[in-house]
């Protein structure tokens, strides 16, 4: 069964094949079993089980031999984040004068900046298997930049071509980790969705009541999800509005910057902010996978003139 709403270059549009990834892992196996309706499948409200399955797909698509990451910190769904890359490499193929034909531009030449990448590395581990990009990967928890490094250091094809930074002040996102005479890209942000620790289990809960149909107390957080990655204080509206603000101070050190929206409810004050720091192009791409909803909203301060000479500044 094809999954419809992820890109059509998504590796994971299909069901998964659990007996060909439990090959690429063996430590999936004994996770697996039938679901109500007769497929083979894995409990997704079990953690160990979210992680056996984050290993076999990136190491069956992605070419990841070693990957782990501590208790509680966040382990994404992989089909997801591949469609944010998959989207912005359509982006910077209609935009980008490193694209040809129409087709993403490839190659480490293409600089990316993650920012929050977590522990799991997975943003920058899919950009750079997909379309060889290199990646910047920060973080505001020295243990998420310390996981990070471990895995880049575990996978040769990696090394060289992902490296982290420690963002030293949580009030600041580019400041202190752009560097002079330093330009991307691309820069990519799956901000914190909540804005509290309180509303991050009610929010969990509230999930879990709804897809397992009966009163729960006590929040299991199936993807985890440390506190950093989970909250901000003012949640998702108010990290973006703190982003837009600071990425005025970089207009010209980077082409697209770009931020996931989940809520859809803040678009409008997330298109206010960027007519108030004067952004020239704003993108809005619609991403969905199963029943969920989200966008990525891109914006840049490149003028099209600006935008035709930006191979030669790098």
């Amino acid at each position: 069964m094809e999954k419809p709403k992820l890109h059509p270059r998504n590796k994971h549009r299909q069901r998964y094949d659990f007996k060909q990834l439990s090959k690429s892992h063996p430590a999936l196996m004994p996770f697996v079993r039938l679901n109500d309706y007769g497929n083979e499948s894995i409990d997704f409200f079990n953690p160990e089980a979210v992680k056996a399955l984050n290993k076999a797909l990136l190491k069956r698509y992605y070419n990841i031999k070693d990957w782990d990451i501590p208790k509680d910190y966040l382990c994404p769904p992989i089909p997801g984040r591949a469609d944010y890359i998959h989207h912005m490499a359509d982006l910077l193929a209609s935009s980008h004068p490193l694209s040809k034909r129409g087709k993403p531009p490839t190659g480490s030449e293409i600089k990316c900046l993650d920012i929050g990448v977590g522990a799991n590395c997975v943003y920058p581990i899919i950009g750079h298997s997909e379309y060889g990009w290199s990646f910047v990967g920060t973080d505001i928890d020295p243990v998420a930049i310390e996981c990070a490094n471990k895995i880049v250091e575990s996978n040769a094809h990696l090394r060289g071509n992902v490296s982290l930074r420690l963002q030293p002040n949580s009030k600041d996102i580019f400041n202190g980790i752009i560097k002079k005479d330093e330009y991307f890209d691309l820069t990519i942000c799956n901000p914190p969705f909540h804005a509290s620790f309180a509303e991050a289990q009610s929010g969990t809960i509230r999930k879990l009541r709804n897809l397992k149909q009966k009163k729960i107390t006590k929040p299991v957080l199936n993807f985890g999800g440390h506190n950093t990655e989970l909250w901000y204080d003012g949640g998702e509206e108010n990290f973006v509005r703190q982003m837009i603000l600071q990425s005025k101070q970089f207009t010209t050190s980077c082409f697209w910057f770009s931020t996931l929206i989940s809520k859809q409810s803040n678009l409008k004050n997330v298109y206010e902010a960027l007519k108030k720091v004067g952004a020239v192009d704003i993108k809005t791409i619609p991403m969905g996978q199963g029943n969920k909803v989200s966008r990525i909203v891109s914006w840049t301060f490149l003028t099209p003139e600006s935008r035709r000479k930006w191979a030669k500044m790098g």
